[in-house]
């Protein structure tokens, strides 16, 4: 079993660039994804998504950032004497100086740049930073993988709860049946009703009875209940089916409350309830 949430930081190094790669993973219904990077690498970006499809489903944003130890940097001319001659004009306009125009100029960092910077990224480059994308992929998933250890242990825990109510339920049910006969014959005492067809009575009774009846269900939801850790120790990507699992575990548990007609009963129904309901509220971040 995986969780959705991941998160992994690797840095790429070729020559004298580093590139750092962040991914983070969070919960979603399909593969939404994010992708962050440098202006060199806009070229790579389907290729990027392609390999982070093997996430398969969550909300993944990947973040590559660009570091450069050049110490050699190139003057962008064609700018700088846009921006010179455009500021010129406006000082004689204004009739200001411009003796120190130029060295004020220099000062702007969008004018120099690491010969390299804007160059499209060749691809021994690209194969080295393909490489530590996917490393930076394989531990997210190591991540999810041990989140998903964590969710697994609880939903044990959870499953575990709810077998426990299950199995206190056949103790309360003799007391349930005869307490069922003694209203019905109170009832009939209390109205006063002398001439009772024995026959009519009995098959009445067992039709009332039969309505009561909580065996199906209890059946069903231990086949569920097996069936759930059948699936989280078996299939890896799973949550889906969990899903689907835990919410005809719901259906069962509401129809034996709803036909439980004992308080002991009712109260071992809310308890399969709470503990269903701290099921769901992890599955949705099981991949």
């Amino acid at each position: 079993m995986k969780s959705m949430t991941g998160y992994a930081k690797v840095q790429s190094t070729f020559g004298n660039h580093k590139l750092n790669i962040e991914i983070k993973t969070l919960n979603s219904k399909q593969l939404d994804l994010i992708v962050k990077v440098p202006h060199r690498y806009r070229g790579k970006e389907l290729e990027i998504r392609t390999l982070l499809s093997r996430l398969e489903r969550g909300k993944v944003e990947c973040l590559l950032t660009e570091e450069s130890t050049a110490t050699e940097s190139a003057l962008n001319t064609e700018l700088l004497t846009q921006r010179y001659n455009a500021l010129r004009q406006q000082a004689q306009v204004l009739g200001a100086s411009d003796a120190n125009l130029l060295s004020s100029l220099a000062l702007m960092p969008d004018l120099w740049a690491s010969a390299s910077a804007s160059a499209d990224v060749e691809d021994d480059e690209w194969q080295q930073t393909a490489a530590d994308l996917q490393r930076a992929i394989d531990l997210a998933d190591q991540f999810r993988k041990h989140e998903g250890d964590v969710l697994e242990q609880d939903f044990h825990k959870h499953v575990n709860l709810i077998e426990a109510y299950l199995n206190e339920i056949p103790s309360l049910e003799g007391e349930r049946i005869e307490t069922a006969k003694d209203r019905i014959k109170r009832f009939m005492a209390e109205a006063a009703i002398k001439e009772v067809d024995t026959n009519r009575f009995e098959q009445e009774l067992i039709y009332y009875l039969e309505k009561l009846d909580i065996t199906e269900e209890k059946v069903r939801l231990q086949k569920h209940i097996d069936y759930f850790r059948q699936t989280m120790a078996t299939e890896e990507n799973c949550g889906k089916k969990l899903g689907f699992v835990a919410q005809e575990m719901g259906r069962e548990i509401n129809t034996t409350g709803s036909k439980a007609n004992h308080a002991d009963i009712q109260k071992l129904v809310v308890g399969m309830k709470d503990e269903l309901e701290k099921i769901k509220e992890q599955l949705g971040n099981v991949l």
